[in-house]
């Protein structure tokens, strides 16, 4: 068992990372149900929450059924950080997690997100502000550092753990290198070798098949990992990492249907959150990673992109349904 605080996961659980316009609630609950063990919302903007941006608050919409789920925050400033976790705690996550990786520029450039690994004082100052805040966990998902010559999770994880947090994920690149190159764990793995560090250590990046996951898991000791990418559009990862890991075995890769299946749950999952119009629009971006590897599914999917009316989208997946894989 994996303890974060007082929150009971399984032996090396696997984390949904939390992704912009993607970790919303209609997205989690698939992700719940194949086997995630433990979600992140949407960052968040401190100084969103705090103007009570309408989009803001809706990322704070979670639900019983999927918890243990954490509420992921970002910002640069020590009261408006603070503040923000203090309105998060009030609809009763089960932790507050701080963004210190997110390396897009309209982030950075508010000082906020990986910008802070340029000043790794400063981290610890924001860090504290929340811990102190609240009394629901806090834990933080970052970087190495800020480029090559600046990789300093090592430092960064022992004054974190000194300041309170209960648990760090790590994503194996600089924020020079966005999301390009290849995730390095070595540095993770000697952050949880680190005989000072008590606090589970989450790797993330790169893992996007059920044997990644296991060679990572043997190679680098973490406490458990963190799928991002893979998930979208592919919810499957999840029981598919627990599948290999309990029997060595590959789990059939799911069937055209079964996809489709899923595509429309999220969908269902979608309008029941937003709405009709609302639902229909923000599960556009989704359907070319459902789709993925369907031959000929092209001319389908523009319509079923383009179309507005649920009845239409749900006729046109049923078509899906009888094509083949390429």
């Amino acid at each position: 068992m994996v303890k974060i605080a007082n929150i009971e996961l399984p032996d090396f659980p696997l984390l949904l990372a939390p992704m912009e316009d993607v970790s919303d609630p209609p997205f989690r609950a698939v992700c719940k149900k194949h086997g995630a063990d433990l979600m992140y919302t949407e960052f968040i903007s401190s100084e969103g929450l705090i103007r009570d941006a309408i989009k803001s608050r809706q990322k704070l919409d979670i639900f019983e059924e999927e918890r243990p789920v954490g509420i992921q925050i970002f910002g640069g400033d020590e009261e408006a950080l603070s503040l923000s976790a203090k309105i998060c705690e009030t609809v009763n996550p089960d932790l507050i997690d701080i963004n210190f990786g997110c390396p897009v520029k309209k982030v950075v450039c508010k000082g906020a997100g990986a910008a802070i690994l340029k000043d790794i004082d400063g981290m610890v100052r924001l860090t504290k502000a929340c811990v102190n805040a609240v009394s629901k966990p806090v834990t933080v998902k970052t970087r190495l550092g800020w480029d090559e010559s600046s990789k300093n999770i090592e430092e960064v994880a022992e004054r974190l753990q000194d300041i309170g947090i209960a648990a760090l994920s790590i994503h194996g690149r600089t924020r020079a290198q966005m999301y390009k190159g290849d995730a390095d764990w070595t540095l993770i793995a000697k952050v949880k070798n680190n005989p000072r560090i008590t606090i589970p250590i989450f790797g993330n990046g790169d893992i996007d098949s059920p044997q990644k996951a296991l060679e990572y898991k043997n190679r680098y000791g973490v406490d458990g990992i963190m799928i991002g990418r893979a998930a979208i559009g592919h919810p499957f990862i999840f029981e598919e990492v627990k599948h290999y890991f309990a029997t060595g075995e590959i789990l059939a890769a799911p069937s055209i249907e079964q996809k489709v299946d899923v595509a429309i749950e999220h969908l269902t999952n979608s309008i029941k959150w937003k709405g009709e119009k609302l639902g229909i629009l923000e599960m556009r971006r989704h359907y070319s990673n459902y789709l993925k590897g369907i031959s000929h599914v092209k001319e389908i999917k523009n319509k079923i992109v383009s179309s507005l009316e649920l009845q239409e989208i749900l006729e046109l997946l049923d078509v899906v349904k009888g094509m083949e894989l390429a």
